[in-house]
């Protein structure tokens, strides 16, 4: 009976065919053995410290105001020539996701060379192939749809995370700004409930130089699954030294130090440029603001307490997020400017400045938590 489920000797032998075959094939082809070898193993290209050094000088200081979805494509179009085992595709969205690069080709079955798969509407068919993928090596797979869909991908997400599978998730149309697609487009919770997924790194960039260094950071990850947040909307793309720039990877760091200040603005993806502009606004009122950019928490979370105390600084915290304010208690803010509701059909900007995501809104609780003025909170 044992003998009959059994496939010990079976495998065994098909093994030492393979082998045999492999070897030959190392013989006729050592370069190409080498490589396959590197892409089955899960390690990065040799050239991979090179990789990051170039990518980082092309777009760390890049002063591109752009959406970061297009960040994240034409991240992709320099990282793609460089990381050949990337095999990426989209639920039905990639004009929108901007998950293919010049030259990417099709998956076909039949034909050889593609590197873009056409999904079609299933999001969690897409995620469990992503899953698949990376179970089975050589390739680091990622996709995308928009974050509100992110609902329908979640129990395959889960298993990438439980797994350690080095899967990416491009997820675009990040937050209300969307506009005109409504409140079942528009992402509220979604990011405050991926980031309590054990072992799944969450990035919102605010610009191009934190896109790309999150796609850097999510390559580098061997044993843990990344989701990117990313913007339909421009974004404006914010001054930094090169130690900030290095510093990004760390998930939270300070953007602008302030002499004296009274309070502190964290800022995270599209709500960054709100911060930064809040802080000018105060500045000009004589009150002095830090901005911290927290692109990744979770990241962020990570780190020597000693880093997460100097980015979060003494003085009253503030929050700036198009999402959920009840996350951010985590971080000790004072005040949190969010959306607390689902939202509105109109343009992105009609919409933010409803639900109240402006730059007076921010420093209305700015001067709030500084104790200079008192103004109602909630919504």
């Amino acid at each position: 009976m044992r003998a009959g489920f059994s496939a010990v000797e079976r495998g065994g032998a098909a093994s030492a065919t393979w082998r045999q075959r492999f070897e030959a094939y190392r013989a006729a082809h050592p370069t190409l053995a080498l490589e396959f070898e590197r892409r089955m193993a899960g390690d990065l290209p040799r050239n991979w410290r090179e990789t990051e050094m170039t990518v980082l000088a092309q777009f760390g200081a890049a002063r591109d105001g752009v959406a970061s979805r297009k960040a994240s494509q034409m991240t992709l179009a320099a990282l793609a020539p460089r990381v050949p085992e990337l095999l990426g595709g989209s639920a039905d969205l990639t004009g929108s996701n901007l998950t293919d690069f010049p030259g990417c080709g099709t998956v076909r079955g039949g034909e050889a060379g593609g590197r873009h798969i056409r999904h079609g509407v299933r999001e969690f068919g897409m995620a469990a192939a992503m899953n698949g993928l990376a179970l089975h090596g050589g390739f680091i797979p990622y996709g995308g749809t928009f974050l509100t869909f992110s609902d329908y991908s979640r129990n395959a997400i889960r298993m990438a995370a439980l797994m350690k599978q080095r899967v990416i998730h491009v997820f675009t149309h990040d937050s209300i700004a969307l506009g005109e697609d409504g409140p079942t487009h528009q992402a509220v919770e979604h990011a405050a409930s991926l980031r309590l997924i054990p072992g799944l790194d969450v990035w919102r960039p605010g610009d191009i130089a934190e896109t790309a260094c999150a796609w850097l950071a999510a390559l580098g990850e061997r044993e843990r699954p990344t989701a990117l947040l990313l913007s339909r909307q421009n974004l404006a793309a914010q001054a930094r030294g090169a130690e900030q720039v290095i510093a990004i990877r760390r998930g939270g760091y300070v953007l602008r130090e302030a002499a004296d200040a009274r309070v502190t603005l964290i800022g995270t993806g599209s709500e960054l440029q709100l911060a930064v502009a809040a802080a000018d606004a105060l500045a000009g009122q004589g009150v002095p603001a830090r901005v911290v950019s927290m692109p990744s928490t979770t990241v962020f979370d990570r780190q020597e307490a000693a880093w997460r105390s100097a980015v979060l600084g003494t003085v009253p915290r503030v929050a700036v997020e198009a999402g959920v304010t009840l996350f951010w208690a985590h971080y000790g803010c004072a005040r949190v400017v969010g959306v607390d509701r689902f939202g509105e059909s109109a343009p992105g900007p009609q919409v933010c400045a409803a639900l109240g995501l402006t730059v007076d809104a921010v420093v209305q609780a700015a001067l709030a938590a500084a104790g200079t003025t008192e103004v109602a909170h909630g919504r």
